[in-house]
């Protein structure tokens, strides 16, 4: 694809998002930012959330993955759908009910300051490195595809990337991101869809021939019993029960859009009209991996050394230009649509529970959200930066790695205040948060020794939430 074609296609696309910005900012306010004035149709909330939650990770390294993994992803995913379950029934309603803007507001109401801000600092370190990983993805395709024929260098895709968000985010946040998202899951899973047909049309096959291809396919084994491997299905599936619980339900970028909607019933239905949403789409991603996988055999192409290049690689260079188009503007969806409310998120969770802005009389609160907006923006440039020169695994693996180390802390600590009456040592809190995710840490890296060969996989997770939680136990003080 030609570098004007790339440039028109995204200049179009973000011209489309700054004019829904322009329409949903119009009497906006600070409540506007954060809560989008709790008007939001559920059902709008619901197809938003599904790029927000499938992000530039699932888009390119799912399909990749599928070349090493094969289809032993889905287990995670069929543990998420109960872990959305539990969302719906239990998170949901104690949000509405306690009437907050940010959750991690639960914390200081149920044990007190310390633990309020330690739930708040371990989500502005997560949400950081989660965005940046995901941005990753997407500044690098615009490398690929744009800045790299100009002899532009990877910081300046970054810095473009992050500034075009910035426009579209700062002034109405969280009420834009409503909208934004529901275009850019629009565009993402079109996507998807297109370049199947693509593949079907070159490799001479249509519906049924495709589907004949995947369930033929070895690429095509879910189950793994291995006990010893990290891709087992008790495992993955017990794993993304929790990582669905933490990295959603306890996770202010996502919880803050279910809070936009007018009553606890509307977010509810949200959440599991969301799911079922969200299960079929990443079917239609694995099987678009196993597809990847046969158009590049039938036709002798050379795989890239990364699978995470896999897609990027024949969408540009061998699908044509209506795929190539659609791909671009499938990754830039997927990569904005969790990018922009991480940003929005980090901003509200940093304003709420940090500093407290709305209650801080006799200074412009606008202007200083606006400048805390700014610092973000550029926090999360410079961990992308970062992150480029010490990446060298798969995005979709170092993610979920990641949010077991430090999410874990978050699951342990509201699974212990709504299991139980105890009051803890607030006090004493960070300093468990800090030698929770440590512990996890050495028994991740040495696991293979001290256990026979055993590898944590997405379970490490659990490991961390229960060694905070066990914690927590022997912090207690007495009973409410």
């Amino acid at each position: 694809m030609s570098p004007t074609l790339v440039f028109g296609v995204i200049a179009g696309y973000f011209l489309l998002l700054i004019l829904i910005s322009y329409l949903t900012s119009r009497k906006s306010d600070s409540l506007t930012f954060y809560t989008g004035n709790r008007e939001s149709p559920w059902f709008l909330v619901a197809f938003g959330m599904v790029g927000a939650s499938l992000s530039g990770v699932t888009f390119i390294s799912v399909p990749g993955e599928v070349g090493n993994t094969n289809w032993a992803y889905l287990q995670l995913v069929l543990g998420n759908m109960v872990g959305y379950a539990v969302i719906a029934l239990v998170l949901i309603p104690l949000f509405y009910k306690l009437n907050l803007i940010s959750i991690y507001e639960y914390l200081k109401t149920r044990f007190g300051n310390k633990t309020y801000l330690s739930g708040a600092t371990i989500f502005l370190i997560s949400q950081t490195i989660g965005a940046s990983f995901r941005l990753f993805l997407a500044a690098t395709v615009l490398q690929l595809a744009f800045f790299e024929a100009f002899g532009i260098p990877f910081y300046a895709a970054v810095f473009t990337t992050m500034v075009l968000i910035w426009l579209y985010t700062f002034k109405s946040g969280i009420k834009t991101i409503v909208w934004t998202d529901t275009l850019q899951t629009t565009f993402l899973l079109a996507a998807v869809v297109i370049c199947i047909f693509v593949i079907g049309y070159h490799l001479n096959k249509d519906g049924s021939g495709l589907m004949g291809i995947i369930a033929q396919s070895d690429r095509s084994q879910i189950w793994v019993w291995d006990g010893n491997s990290s891709q087992n299905f008790f495992k993955m599936f017990s794993a993304g029960i929790f990582i669905t619980i933490a990295m959603n339900g306890l996770d202010q970028n996502v919880m803050q859009k279910n809070l936009t909607c007018k009553n606890q019933k509307d977010a509810q239905k949200n959440i599991f009209w969301f799911s079922i949403t969200f299960l079929f789409s990443n079917v239609l991603f694995l099987a678009l991996g196993v597809l990847l996988y046969a158009y590049a055999s039938q036709f002798g192409i050379d795989l890239p050394g990364a699978t995470d290049e896999l897609f990027p690689s024949l969408a540009l260079n061998h699908f044509g230009t209506l795929a190539g188009v659609v791909f671009l503007l499938g990754i830039t969806a997927a990569a904005f649509s969790s990018a922009d409310s991480a940003l929005t998120a980090l901003t509200t969770s940093f304003c709420i529970d940090i500093i407290d802005l709305p209650k801080r009389k006799g200074i412009n609160q606008d202007r200083v959200r606006l400048l805390i907006h700014i610092g973000f923006t550029f926090l999360v440039f410079f961990t992308i930066v970062l992150f480029n020169e010490l990446n060298d695994r798969s995005v979709v693996s170092a993610v979920f790695k990641a949010a077991g180390f430090t999410y874990g802390p978050l699951l342990g600590m509201f699974v212990f205040g709504l299991t139980n009456g105890w009051q803890v040592r607030d006090r004493l809190v960070p300093f468990l948060c800090l030698v929770s995710p440590a512990l996890s840490f050495v028994l991740d890296h040495y696991s293979e020794v001290w256990f026979s060969g055993y590898q944590f996989g997405f379970e490490i997770l659990l490991v961390n939430a229960a060694i905070t939680f066990l914690g927590l136990i022997l912090l207690k003080r007495k009973p409410i």
